[in-house]
């Protein structure tokens, strides 16, 4: 399972093309978001609280770029969209000329990738997000939601435009 949730960047499923018709809708499962560089973002949990939306729900939400209700995305818009904009850019959308929301849904759509694997249970499911949140792999913790008790991990700068 670890090998299909792992393997970077490479061979990842890009938000750019989403929607995704080979992500399924119901059931738990797991999956890992990666940046276009390589770096390993996030690990989330989908399905296992018996919701309708499942791994396709979830990533769905992901790809809209909206803030409200999704805490990846809040990360992703402060870790790493933030940093690259200029001080003319945040006042514009402090004074709401910019949607932030739409900048954060570009950014996502053209370096964000990721990777799904429906799991049979949820509790296998959640073991493994605690494993890989620690760390317990190759690729170290997520970037963006590693378990409090990692070690931390100090990322690469990204570059002005999003690398």
């Amino acid at each position: 399972m670890i090998e299909i949730l792992g393997g970077g960047a490479r061979g990842a499923y890009r938000f750019a093309a989403w929607p995704n018709r080979e992500v399924p809708a119901g059931g738990p499962g797991l999956y890992t978001i990666w940046h276009e560089d390589g770096r390993f973002l996030y690990v989330g949990l989908a399905g296992a609280g018996g919701g309708s939306g499942g791994l396709y729900g979830r990533l769905k939400s992901h790809a809209s770029g909206r803030r409200s209700g999704d805490q990846f995305c809040v990360y992703v818009a402060d870790r790493l969209v933030l940093p690259l904009l200029s001080r003319a850019e945040i006042e514009s959308i402090a004074a709401g000329r910019i949607p932030f929301d739409a900048l954060l849904r570009a950014y996502i759509r053209r370096r964000l990738l990721y990777r799904f694997a429906p799991l049979a249970s949820a509790s296998e499911a959640r073991g493994l997000e605690a494993s890989l949140r620690r760390g317990a792999w190759r690729h170290g913790p997520p970037l963006l939601n590693p378990d409090p008790g990692a070690a931390a991990v100090s990322p690469r700068a990204p570059s002005r435009d999003g690398g």
